[in-house]
């Protein structure tokens, strides 16, 4: 029977201006916290780990898949917001480009994919998973920004950057399957591990 869901998201990341950003890796102490994750037993009963496509997301899901015995189911349509029009920006004219995005939801920051259509990829997505899911828990790995936008949407309020996640990523919210309404807003994935039975 289906009972848990968890939207997670992935911890730091080395950041490589010179390298396309869907394929940034994770950092020394994101692998450490997904470690800590993976080691707490925290997540026992999730037998369905669906993960966006993108190197640091899939390299959040794998010690989680491999501590929990079960595969991991790859999409496409996962990926963070797409912010290839500008490429790699520095962190405060990426912070001023991420308050933007978020302000105005159906207008482009300098070609990015929009807000309104970010969340209406991700929420697809993630319903169309539901779908064929069978038993156990189920977690989704993801990216903030499109993590953000689908929580407002579960909780069924506008889109804002005050709902974002706390700085350094590596946060989570859950939902019961029988509303698909988020019990509480982001938490640490040490606060998750805390969990464990």
């Amino acid at each position: 029977m289906l009972e848990k869901i968890r939207y997670i998201t992935h911890p730091q990341v080395l950041i490589d201006p010179e390298l396309d950003v869907r394929k940034w890796l994770l950092s020394d102490l994101g692998r450490s916290r997904m470690a800590l994750l993976a080691a707490s037993g925290a997540l026992t009963g999730t037998t369905t780990i669906i993960s966006s496509a993108e190197t640091k997301a899939r390299e959040t899901a794998a010690p989680l898949a491999e501590a929990l015995g079960c595969d991991i189911i790859l999409r496409e349509d996962m990926h963070e917001n797409d912010r290839s029009a500008t490429g790699y920006l520095p962190s405060h004219a990426f912070e001023t480009a991420a308050d933007e995005f978020f302000a105005h939801p159906t207008i482009s920051y300098h070609g990015w994919e929009t807000a309104r259509a970010a969340q209406s990829r991700i929420v697809a997505a993630f319903f169309d998973s539901l779908r064929s899911a069978t038993d156990g828990d189920i977690l989704f790995v993801g990216h903030g920004a499109v993590g953000t936008l689908l929580y407002c949407h579960l909780a069924n309020l506008l889109i804002s950057r005050i709902h974002d996640q706390p700085p350094g990523g590596g946060s989570f919210f859950e939902l019961s399957y029988a509303n698909q309404t988020p019990i509480s807003g982001w938490r640490t994935i040490e606060a998750l591990a805390l969990q464990a039975p």
